[in-house]
């Protein structure tokens, strides 16, 4: 692998056709639909990568990517600089050991269209709290890059559907971030249940982290001042304007905050439910109704879903339940049919009878895509322009059906959900949850 310093090397030319500059970026709104060459993709001998909200799990995603044969990271972002600063180095560090020295110099930045302006950045990691994953998605996609959004796609149904619709419009590469698809167990579960192996699926049962999680911040709740060099405005962006403090963004307090997140239901949720839907795709084109129960916290800054208890009866007869562990259901995905079961989650996979553990498709049936390593299967895509293993379709089904829960939740009463025409029918009040308002200047 040859590395290239930020933006002169051999490949810029090859990517001429489908970069914005910084302005045409800021443009791109009022300019309309930017039509990129697929073909132009992903060319060169190396793919050069922004990474945006370098906190725990980002950093964690992004020394992921670093080992990578062909990928630069040359950008890192964050609105705060304290992690921005770590993962400049962190990265500067790991290409001098590399032996890239001086050529792998990594920028760092609070303001993430600094990074979509660039021209010599190919792809994005989207990394920061679930408010931000729309309106950084869209305008990512707008901007010509490939796009690893990390899971659940927003906090409302709205910016979901967004970034599906620019995924679709741009034409660019998306992965999310539910990396339970690289992992065989679960591939193999939802290849018996897609396979007929299970006889014919008619329960789905999946169960979430929930209510274990406590707020890890136990100081003052009044405003506090704000830390020297973190960008509060920028880390606030379409959430409402709150007083800072320090309870609003450790973690796991921001899974806790309406304001940044919709709850474990859907930010944790989102990994059992794509398996779900992985194993039987009607999940994700057949019109349920969907009822749900859960409490709401009232705990310091703390106010959304706490615990909950759900079920989507699909007008296809398959029933499926989904709770937080704390319930009925064990964490994970269990798929029952007429003729056996499996239960698969992150400690293992169990099955009756134990002999479809040892089952191996026959020709005749569908298999799914293998990966091994979530971040290297999107690398792969971007090169080939093919599908990643969990694309934005995917990520959009799982992100639904966790963010339908909480709205059950809310209003208390059972919902109708169409997914021909992704609407709540006949009920006005609960479609007003589907959107988010946003903070000028910010929107989808």
């Amino acid at each position: 692998m040859r590395y290239h310093a930020g933006g002169k090397g051999a490949d810029r030319g090859s990517r001429s056709a489908r970069r914005l500059t910084r302005r045409g970026f800021l443009g791109a709104a009022a300019a309309g639909p930017l039509v990129l060459a697929a073909s132009a993709r992903g060319a060169g001998d190396r793919i050069a990568l922004g990474c945006i909200g370098v906190g725990g799990r980002g950093t964690a995603v992004m020394r992921s990517f670093l080992p990578l044969d062909g990928v630069q990271v040359v950008a890192v972002c964050d609105a705060q600089r304290d992690r921005r600063e770590k993962a400049r180095r962190l990265v500067q560090k790991h290409y001098a050991d590399a032996g890239a020295g001086g050529q792998a110099a990594c920028a760092a930045t609070a303001d993430f269209r600094e990074i979509l302006g660039r021209d010599d950045v190919d792809a994005v990691l989207l990394a920061p709290q679930d408010h931000w994953h729309g309106p950084m998605a869209v305008r990512a996609a707008a901007a010509g890059k490939d796009i690893y959004c990390e899971k659940p796609l927003g906090c409302a149904v709205a910016d979901s559907q967004a970034i599906r619709d620019a995924v679709r419009r741009y034409g660019c590469v998306f992965q999310t971030g539910t990396q339970q698809r690289s992992s065989r167990n679960f591939r193999h579960a939802c290849e018996l249940a897609r396979n007929g192996y299970l006889g014919k699926v008619h329960t789905v049962d999946v169960g979430a982290p929930g209510p274990s999680y406590q707020p890890a911040y136990n100081g003052p709740l009044d405003p506090q001042p704000v830390p020297d060099g973190f960008d509060w405005d920028m880390y606030t962006g379409p959430s409402p304007e709150r007083p800072y403090n320090p309870g609003r963004h450790a973690w796991p307090d921001w899974y806790l905050i309406w304001d940044y997140c919709a709850g474990f239901i859907v930010n944790w949720g989102v990994h059992h439910l794509d398996i779900a839907h992985w194993g039987c795709p009607s999940i994700g084109t057949t019109a349920f109704d969907l009822e749900c129960k859960g409490t709401f916290r009232r705990k310091g800054l703390t106010d959304n879903i706490s615990d909950w208890q759900a079920e989507f009866r699909f007008e296809d007869g398959l029933r499926m339940r989904f709770s937080d562990t704390g319930h009925p259901y064990a964490q994970g995905s269990r798929f029952e049919g007429d003729e056996g079961w499996v239960h698969v989650n992150r400690g293992g996979i169990r099955a009756e009878p134990a002999s479809l553990l040892e089952v191996r498709l026959k020709p005749a049936d569908t298999p799914l895509q293998a990966s091994a390593h979530h971040q290297a299967n999107f690398v792969g895509a971007v090169r080939t322009r093919r599908q990643p293993v969990a694309p934005v379709e995917a990520g959009h089904v799982a992100s639904t059906l966790g963010l339908l829960g909480e709205v059950a939740a809310r209003v208390g009463r059972r919902i109708h959900w169409d997914w021909k025409n992704e609407r709540l029918v006949g009920d006005a009040e609960a479609e007003r949850w589907l959107a988010r308002p946003m903070r000028s200047p910010w929107r989808l």
